[in-house]
This record gives structure tokens, C-alpha cells and sequence, in this order.
């Protein structure tokens, strides 16, 4: 039997963005996916208090994935609750798929400090796409172990983009436009509920 290559796309998601969904395409494409999973985290350990609920940030999902039918929300670490950490929810997956976690050039700087960052990569591939402002290359503790243990650094075909979740929040704070920047019936919902307003 063919295992299923699934792309995991994780973040807090607050809110999610155009750049997030290009990213999953690109991942999809390039990497010759069957899906990708987007995982919003319950409440991510390097964050502080987040702007969106956790119900809100997983029905602006919803409505940013329903054009496109390989892209999956996957609420698995909300449904955990508490602190997220990627390896808890690498190792919950099943195991009969290929998984391929995509990270932005930025994030592979610092893989090495997650916890049980060796844990995660027994359990997934590690693809990068590149971000402005950040090599692609490896720092050399992950560079290292990727050798050692014959696996491969992904790289995604993606055209970095300046897009972040936190200038969106100031914009809206601002009272300014995100409709470049936010799926359309994102925007909608963030209107109808008053969202990141100051």
C-alpha cells in the first residue's frame, strides 16, 4: 500500500492569512502532497495571550481552506488543550503516512531549541520555505543530526512574502484594511465579530 505524503502546517493562526494558504498550496505542489493540515496550537509556549479564541481562529480556518480540497484543518492540538509542543502532536498521528512538517526559514534557525527536537524528527520530515530576512540553511546542530541520521531537508518552491499575522492585528487595531492581506470571507468574519479591534 502507498503511504499518504500529509503536509502539517502548524501556528496560533491569529488570524490566518493569505501567506499561510500560499504557503500550504506551495508545499502541496512542490512537494507532491496528498493534503496538508493546517494545526492551529491551543495555546503555543512561546506565545502570550492570543487575540482570537480558539473557536474563532478554527472557524476563520475553516473559511480560508473550504475553496481548496487538499487543505485539512486539523484541531488536534486544540482538542489536547494546555501548552503546545510539536512533538506531543507528531507523535499522536497515525503512523501509516509520510508527514512532512513545514516550517519557514526563519523557524529552522531555531528548531534545535524545541522540545525534543530529535523526538519530532523521528516522526516527520522537515520541509523549509523561505522567508525574508532568513537563510534556508540549517544552523549546524540540525545540520549535523540530518546527517547522521541520512535525512533530508525539504526545501518548498515558495516566494517569500512580508504578510504576518501581528500586522494584520495593528491594521485592524488601526482601523486600517486587510483585504489584501486576508481571504475575503476571513475579513467578513473578523468584521462580524469585532475582532483585534483596539
Amino acid at each position: 500500500m502507498v503511504k499518504a505524503r500529509i503536509g502539517l502546517l502548524g501556528g496560533s493562526f491569529d488570524p490566518v492569512h493569505m501567506a499561510h494558504i500560499a504557503l500550504a498550496n506551495a508545499a502541496l505542489h512542490s512537494l507532491q502532497l496528498h493534503q496538508v493540515q493546517l494545526i492551529p496550537a491551543a495555546q503555543p509556549w512561546q506565545k502570550g495571550q492570543l487575540g482570537a479564541t480558539t473557536e474563532q481562529r478554527i472557524a476563520m480556518l475553516q473559511l480560508a481552506c473550504a475553496p481548496y480540497q487538499n487543505l485539512i484543518v486539523n484541531p488536534i492540538e486544540i482538542e489536547r488543550g494546555g501548552t503546545t509542543y510539536t512533538y506531543d502532536t507528531v507523535s499522536q498521528l497515525p503512523s501509516d503516512n509520510d508527514y512532512f512538517w513545514i516550517l519557514g526559514s526563519d523557524q529552522i534557525q531555531n528548531f534545535h531549541r524545541w522540545h525534543n527536537w530529535q523526538g519530532i524528527l523521528n516522526h516527520v520530515n522537515l520541509a523549509v520555505a523561505q522567508r525574508p530576512g532568513s537563510a534556508i540553511t540549517p544552523p549546524p546542530e540540525l545540520d549535523q543530526y540530518l546527517r547522521l541520521h541520512r535525512k533530508v531537508l525539504h526545501q518548498i518552491d515558495f516566494a517569500p512574502t512580508a504578510i504576518s499575522a501581528t500586522l494584520i492585528r495593528e491594521r485592524l487595531q488601526q482601523h486600517q484594511s486587510v483585504a489584501s492581506m486576508v481571504p475575503q470571507p476571513v475579513v467578513h468574519y473578523i468584521e462580524q465579530h469585532h475582532l483585534y479591534q483596539p
